[in-house]
């Protein structure tokens, strides 16, 4: 009896059969860069949440990043030298008062490339729920 459990509406998991090279199509589809793991910067959730947050203003400082994310100040400070590394976060150091702060941006290249992951996102998504619908929903043989 173990297994996954069915969705009304939905074939369950083993019973979709694909036709002809529709398994073929699939991998194709959702195995071209940016989306592999280890392969785009933002790919990890992490730093896809970070980049996210700063895609919604000019300019965030970090404790502000760190607490709307939440990540500790360690993880945050290795997601931003890792997205600062790859050019898609700008970071500013300055002082209010005595006090230092760091500010964070999204660099113009870091918009571009959230807005192609995202777009890449889609399209895998797409391409699956596509590809699902021209499947034979048949029942698992025993």
């Amino acid at each position: 009896m173990g297994g996954l459990p069915e969705q009304s509406g939905a074939a369950p998991i083993a019973a979709c059969r694909p036709r002809g090279e529709a398994g073929d199509e699939l991998r194709r589809a959702t195995a071209r860069e940016p989306c592999l793991p280890g392969t785009h910067p933002i790919h990890q959730p992490t730093r896809l949440t970070v980049v996210a947050f700063l895609s919604g203003c000019a300019e965030a400082e970090f404790r502000t990043v760190r607490e709307n994310c939440g990540v500790s100040e360690s993880a945050l400070s290795k997601v931003v030298s890792t997205l600062e590394a790859a050019s898609y976060v700008k970071v500013r150091r300055g002082y209010v008062g005595k006090r230092p702060r760091t500010w964070l941006r999204l660099s113009p290249e870091g918009r571009r490339a959230l807005a192609a992951h995202l777009a890449e996102l889609q399209r895998i998504a797409a391409t699956a729920t596509a590809l699902a619908a021209t499947l034979d929903h048949q029942p698992p043989q025993p």
